[in-house]
């Protein structure tokens, strides 16, 4: 069985959380904390969560786990069967997470974190993430999905990280891009959350906090 090692907090972490629940693919979780531990660094080179565990070894970074899956249990079509359609997934996922979360993550530290970031930074930020949502915008249709009508394996991607970007924009500017940019990531995270892969996410997201919380 595969195990998934990280944390509840992690948003790739439950990226590929989501979709291993999404399509009922087995699994066990196995609580990993980043950390340059020599015995973390066998499995994940850079010390990082999400990696998964397997009988060929480990494997980490969260699209490379994606892509292992999909071609591992081909009938769970976790892309599309059309090849131009599964593209376009792979490029929403591609936006998502590296021209909007890892834009936004340069803010995390002040925004979530409690430490401090430079003007520069902060100037830097705005520039890239105005110029990356204006992309982002349009390619996402948000009808309800990222693709439109049916759900798909992007919709993995833009559940766990559009809350970080809107917030972490928040918290340093006084003001969502995101929202400001027209995209109502709220009411996205709503409609992906009546589905019970996203509801197990979100309960584990909240209950990890909540420990943390109690050990405080």
């Amino acid at each position: 069985m595969i195990k998934l090692c990280g944390f509840a907090l992690s948003n790739y972490y439950n990226k590929v959380k989501f979709v291993l629940l999404e399509h009922n693919i087995p699994f066990e979780e196995v609580l990993v904390v980043p950390s340059q531990d020599e015995a973390l660094l066998v499995h994940s080179p850079l010390g990082k969560v999400p990696f998964i565990q397997t009988e060929y070894g480990d494997l980490c970074e969260s699209q490379a786990i994606v892509e292992y899956l999909a071609a591992r249990y081909p009938e769970k079509a976790i892309f599309s069967a059309d090849p131009w359609i599964a593209a376009k997934e792979r490029e929403m996922i591609f936006f998502v997470d590296v021209h909007l979360e890892l834009t936004a993550r340069n803010l995390y530290k002040q925004a979530f974190f409690g430490g401090t970031i430079t003007d520069a930074t902060r100037g830097r930020v705005e520039k890239l993430l105005n110029h990356h949502i204006s992309g982002f915008k349009r390619l996402a249709k948000f009808t309800p999905y990222l693709h439109g009508e049916r759900f798909s394996v992007a919709d993995a991607a833009g559940f766990v990280n559009l809350p970080l970007v809107g917030m972490a924009t928040q918290a340093i500017y006084g003001r969502d891009f995101l929202l400001d940019a027209g995209i109502d990531w709220k009411a996205y995270v709503k409609a992906i959350n009546e589905r019970p892969a996203a509801q197990r996410v979100t309960a584990d997201r909240k209950a990890h906090v909540e420990a943390q919380r109690k050990k405080a």
